[in-house]
């Protein structure tokens, strides 16, 4: 090396670059291309110092700036500085150091993935004696990251494998820069690791025999059964009070999900992918194997999975049929992640295969179906939460967003980041509520986080503004559509005047009222639907039979709708519908809404579809299965003073397909009329046939449009809308 030439150069990078084969990675270049310096974890990422000719390390750049990143790693930005020469001979890993006063810790914590391929040979190579067979194989570039971490940075000590002692050949391993398994913190074997607390195969008899067994994965315990068992699945619901929801099911492979479902290019691309989230498909027609009934009834979809830990492969060496594999809880509490919890609230479970390797954070599996050939996100979780969105700017405060009562996920915004945290759930139980908190404290610890600023909902009687109202913080307040508006800008990166469609169930507007089909330019809202009467309050949400209703009595005398021949007023006594009618008449618990989600629950009544939801969508779901394509006929509909006011026939027989195609034609003449780029967000764009309609459309009169894609077009999505709000 010659002294005349040589540079020394430090650098800052920013990203997903700890505990991803990071440091190795550039180790062994560094070495390739004779640099000396050192590398090491920080709180903010990575530190590294390179020291060689400028050519070298211009090189070196060239490959950091390329495609050859191991599989997890993701650099968002470098930050260099050149320093003095110290004329070493040699590049080293060093250990990670923590400053004092520096400031926030930003080193991104990242998603748990699926276990790779080389990890998988591993565990299925006699030739391999220590992961043969080994439950928990794992390597950097994949296996457990935020359910087993305290704190950042993301070493060993700092993770629930610190009771575990390494034995010689996996430390050799651990130690070693040229090792995919270098500072693979989770790293463990038949010899040293975590252990099962039975067999495996004794797990698959149990399977085979109809019983239901609980099984620990990466974030939480699963319920588990045979999926070809109607018995077993009715057991199951019964016990789970879950009469239709859907229930996901696991696979062998790929072969065997596409004996039960159609699976496009980018849905078996999801189903491989290293997240290994379920995925919405298509029921097969002409299913090569036999699913119960009972998986998901009266709808066309299924959601499917793969197996995505060495656990599962293990499993599934012993099975031949798909299982089904539900999240282990109780009502809306979260997912449970101790053995001694199952047995205390579902004690119905025959049989329960747990670990000794502690889940420190609950995380669900996530939710995709793909439209027009992309992902949507409907649950953000295993696999891809925390989710970073990169800022082009620093915020000068810290953010807390609470996000909303359902669906709820919050948003963190430190420095250029805004982090998004797992999907939580529904905020209706204590325990649900706990789970909040501790999650807001989890990522508090990561980050040394404390907020300068919390936002919140409008709604007074969420549980997240409650809570926010309690701290003694600075707060705001953003209304709930504008926030999935804000959701999906955040997303795109995107600034300035949109017109905005957000459309969803329920949420509190600004005027008091309850919204749910609004229409913004920029922030103001200019068209909104028609507002209806929603009878008994909450209990309107759980019987659409009673959006029907209120729509009759705004269009009937009450001696006409009793003698309407439809079968939701039939569903109810004589009675029964003139107190109702007192109701509506008198304003007398009958909240006003514009929610396009109780439309559809309207529409599911009049068509006798369903009177009584069970879970929330499910009449949407079902109005999307009747949908006729060859139906191309809408409603008339007229906007006064911005109120859309659609003139439905309530005893059209294509009723469902009219409304579906006139809500997608509402939505064009508007993008017309208004000549802005379109955000579409909301719970009701989840339905796959009215989106893939309104994004057709603006396509063909191009129409520039967004709706989110990697982030929950949901209410898992408010929370990162409430925080970019702010920003």
């Amino acid at each position: 090396m010659s002294y005349f030439t040589t540079k020394r150069f430090g650098f800052k990078i920013f990203g997903q670059v700890q505990g991803v084969g990071f440091r190795p990675f550039v180790y062994k270049i560094a070495n390739e291309l004779n640099l000396n310096g050192f590398v090491k974890n920080s709180e903010k990422g990575v530190d590294l110092e390179l020291e060689g000719e400028i050519l070298q390390i211009e090189e070196f750049m060239k490959i950091l700036n390329s495609d050859r990143l191991p599989p997890l790693a993701n650099i968002d930005k470098i930050q260099q500085i050149e320093i003095k020469p110290l004329y070493r001979e040699q590049f080293e890993i060093i250990h990670s150091t923590l400053s004092v006063n520096n400031g926030s810790k930003v080193a991104l914590v990242i998603p748990d993935t699926a276990i790779c391929e080389e990890c998988l040979f591993d565990t299925d190579s006699p030739y391999k004696l220590k992961y043969y067979n080994y439950f928990a194989t794992t390597c950097t570039n994949c296996g457990p990251r935020y359910s087993i971490i305290q704190t950042v940075p993301y070493d060993r000590e700092n993770t629930s494998m610190s009771k575990f002692k390494m034995c010689a050949s996996c430390e050799e391993e651990y130690t070693d820069p040229l090792n995919r398994r270098y500072h693979a913190q989770p790293i463990s074997c038949n010899d040293c690791g975590p252990t099962l607390t039975d067999t495996i195969e004794k797990t698959a008899e149990f399977i085979k025999n109809g019983k239901i067994v609980a099984m620990k994965g990466l974030g939480g315990f699963h319920i588990v059964c045979d999926a070809t068992n109607d018995e077993v699945i009715e057991r199951l619901r019964v016990h789970k009070n879950r009469p239709t929801k859907p229930l996901a099911i696991m696979c062998k492979d790929l072969e065997q999900v596409k004996q039960l479902a159609s699976a496009s290019k980018k849905e078996q691309e999801l189903l491989k992918s290293k997240e290994a989230p379920i995925v919405i498909l298509k029921k097969s027609i002409d299913a090569q194997m036999k699913l119960s009934d009972k998986v998901a009834p009266n709808i066309d979809r299924i959601g499917c999975f793969l197996p995505y830990t060495a656990l599962h492969h293990l499993l599934f060496k012993h099975l031949e049929n798909p299982i089904v594999a539900t999240s282990a809880n109780l009502g809306s509490e979260p997912i449970i992640i101790k053995a001694q919890d199952i047995k205390e609230k579902l004690p119905f479970v025959d049989f329960v295969l747990d670990f000794d390797r502690d889940i420190v954070n609950g995380v669900d599996d996530s939710l995709v179906q793909v439209v027009n050939g992309n992902p949507q996100m409907l649950r953000l979780s295993r696999g891809y939460a925390p989710k970073v969105i990169k800022l082009p700017f620093k915020s000068e405060k810290k953010i807390l967003a609470v996000g909303a009562n359902a669906k709820n996920a919050i948003a963190f915004v430190i420095e250029d980041n805004i982090i998004l945290s797992p999907h939580i759930g529904d905020l209706g139980s204590l325990k649900a509520f706990e789970f909040f908190e501790r999650t807001i404290e989890t990522f508090k610890r990561f980050y040394d986080f404390e907020p300068d600023v919390i936002v919140h909902d409008m709604h007074p009687s969420y549980e997240t503004t409650k809570w926010a109202k309690k701290q003694d913080k600075e707060l705001v307040e953003v209304q709930h559509h504008l926030a999935h508006i804000y959701a999906c800008k955040a997303e795109f990166g995107l600034s300035g005047d949109y017109l905005g469609f957000s459309f969803d169930g329920t949420g509190y507007g600004s005027d008091g009222k309850l919204w749910g089909g609004e229409i913004f330019v920029g922030e103001t809202r200019k068209y909104s639907f028609k507002q209806l009467k929603l009878l008994g309050g909450e209990k309107a949400i759980k019987e659409p039979r009673r959006v029907a209703l209120s729509m009759l009595f705004d269009n009937y005398s009450l001696d006409e709708v009793l003698s309407i021949d439809l079968d939701l007023v039939r569903s109810f006594k004589a009675s029964e519908i003139k107190i109702l009618h007192q109701s509506h008449t008198k304003n007398l618990n009958a909240p006003l809404s514009s929610s396009v989600g109780r439309l559809f629950d309207a529409m599911a009544s009049f068509s006798n579809l369903l009177q009584f939801q069970s879970y929330e969508g499910e009449a949407g779901l079902i109005c999307e299965q009747n949908y006729n394509p060859d139906v191309t006929k809408t409603f008339e509909y007229k906007i006064v003073d911005g109120i859309i006011d659609i003139e439905f026939d309530f005893f059209d027989k294509e009723l469902v397909t009219r409304f579906i195609t006139t809500l997608a034609q509402i939505v064009l003449d508007i993008s017309k009329q208004e000549k802005m780029e379109v955000i579409l967000s909301g719970g009701v764009f989840q339905n796959k046939t009215l989106l893939e309609l309104v994004a057709s459309g603006l396509e063909k009169e191009k129409i520039k449009h967004y709706y989110q894609q990697e982030t929950a077009i949901n209410d898992g999505g408010i929370a990162l809308g409430q925080a970019y709000y702010l920003l």
